[in-house]
């Protein structure tokens, strides 16, 4: 990837726990992928209930969407995570997972963490939306 792609913390700014505030993309292409949701290939909602079980189940979905387009999760620049929650302690272990898996790289961008009434299908509990710059 030949993207050039900085990411700033302004010292004016609170203090965050993995993002940044700012990301700054020099490159002509860019990918947007759709919401990634807790689904098998099949089509099956993985983890009914289980919001570990879902955001698994997502970061792999996610994985392969970026492998497909030769992306990797460092090269994300932009991401928003729904989890159906109004508490925030959910919502935090929610992110605490994010960031202990495999596409942790991709929350350490321009990111945002949503509490959501509800989302798409029947039981789905969480959905990440990633944009991600790719090389000319």
């Amino acid at each position: 990837m030949n993207a050039k792609v900085t990411r700033i913390n302004p010292d004016q700014l609170h203090k965050t726990p993995g993002y940044r505030h700012i990301t700054i993309v020099e490159s002509g292409r860019m990918a947007f992928l759709a919401g990634q949701c807790p689904l098998d290939h099949t089509g099956a909602l993985v983890g009914p209930g289980d919001l570990d079980a879902q955001i698994d189940q997502v970061v792999a979905n996610a994985l392969t969407a970026l492998a497909a387009i030769g992306a990797r999760p460092e090269h994300v620049v932009r991401s928003v995570i729904y989890v159906v929650s109004d508490d925030t302690g959910v919502l935090a272990a929610a992110w605490r997972r994010l960031m202990g898996s495999a596409l942790a790289p991709a929350f350490t961008t321009a990111s945002t963490l949503l509490g959501v009434a509800q989302l798409g299908f029947e039981g789905q509990l969480v959905e990440v939306d990633l944009t991600a710059a790719l090389s000319d």
